[in-house]
């Protein structure tokens, strides 16, 4: 047998490698194209802005995975969309990383967002729901206001939530859907970057959801396809407007993501069955698989990093 010396105790011990050794194995070794559901999907369809908890199968968004280990301890969160979707994963790993959480969602999904509420709470944070209509510049406002009163400031903005419907054509969009997503997915972050500004001290954050399909558009997405080049567009922008101050500003830019978008209207029931199989993992992601994204980039330890879009689409290789 092969031996070294250990000087702390005088005595020798294997080498290691050599006769005697015994190689530590891996352990939790997950292989990413058999960790979660992967297409056929049966059809199914939800009125707008549709429900997690109502789809099969039910996204995962952390609520039993996600493990935190304290790396937002104080810090204070609002999270738009924050019912469902990468928001909702946000919202729970925030709250196991220390952060006190506000989630923005829309009326009709205060089911999902009462679970959010109870899964914030759970880990001795505080929780605020604040549901609205963020098409609504006077509500946006109101929503920064109602945050960092019920949280007493705020550090981390998420500007996650987003509308999303398929069209077959540009004629099939008509001026209301046009502007139903525009004022969703670009006028509300801008009212709320606005509002929420005076209140971001330096080492805050602003982190906005970008998508694959600000720079590989779907023909049937001819109108959230734009707001995504766009958020991705001013996040880049922004990051260098706010970094003199302090502000970092970075993106996440999702591919096939299982979430109600997918349900409600943003998704034919034909490419719904086969959603995400197209990937190289052959299967959409599920939204916990981004959280470690969203915290990432919100924890102090990422200090250099503004002006990043983070993509994470099954080996799309996008953005």
């Amino acid at each position: 047998m092969s031996e070294i010396n250990d000087n702390t105790k005088g005595k020798k011990v294997p080498a290691p490698g050599g006769e005697g050794h015994r190689p530590v194995q891996a352990t939790g070794l997950e292989d990413p194209r058999e960790k979660y559901p992967k297409p056929p999907f049966e059809s199914q369809s939800q009125p707008w802005p549709g429900l997690a908890r109502d789809m099969d199968p039910r996204p995962d968004h952390g609520e039993d995975s996600y493990k935190g280990s304290g790396r937002l301890n104080g810090r204070k969160a609002l999270i738009t969309g924050g019912d469902s979707g990468m928001g909702r994963a946000a919202a729970i790993a925030y709250a196991r990383e220390g952060a006190d959480v506000a989630i923005n969602y829309f009326p009709n999904e205060e089911p999902d967002a009462q679970e959010v509420i109870e899964l914030i709470r759970a880990e001795g944070r505080t929780a605020i729901a604040i549901p609205g209509d963020l098409r609504s510049e006077a509500f946006c406002r109101q929503l920064v206001a109602d945050a960092v009163q019920g949280l007493g400031g705020l550090d981390i903005l998420v500007c996650n939530a987003a509308r999303q419907q398929t069209r077959p054509s540009i004629l099939d969009v008509s001026t209301e859907d046009f502007d139903a997503t525009m004022k969703t997915n670009i006028y509300a972050p801008f009212w709320i970057i606005k509002a929420a500004l005076p209140h971001l001290k330096p080492g805050s954050v602003i982190i906005g959801t970008t998508s694959e399909q600000a720079t590989d558009p779907s023909p049937d997405l001819y109108d959230y396809a734009q707001t995504k080049a766009a958020t991705t567009n001013y996040v880049r922008s922004l990051a260098k407007q706010l970094a003199p101050k302090g502000i970092r500003v970075n993106g996440v830019a999702p591919g096939p993501i299982w979430t109600p978008l997918q349900v409600s209207g943003g998704a034919t029931q034909e490419k719904l069955k086969q959603f995400g199989g197209q990937t190289p993992l052959g299967r959409p992601g599920q939204p916990v698989e981004l959280a470690s994204i969203y915290v990432q980039l919100a924890a102090a330890d990422a200090s250099y990093a503004t002006g990043q879009v983070y993509g994470a689409a099954g080996g799309a290789g996008q953005p």
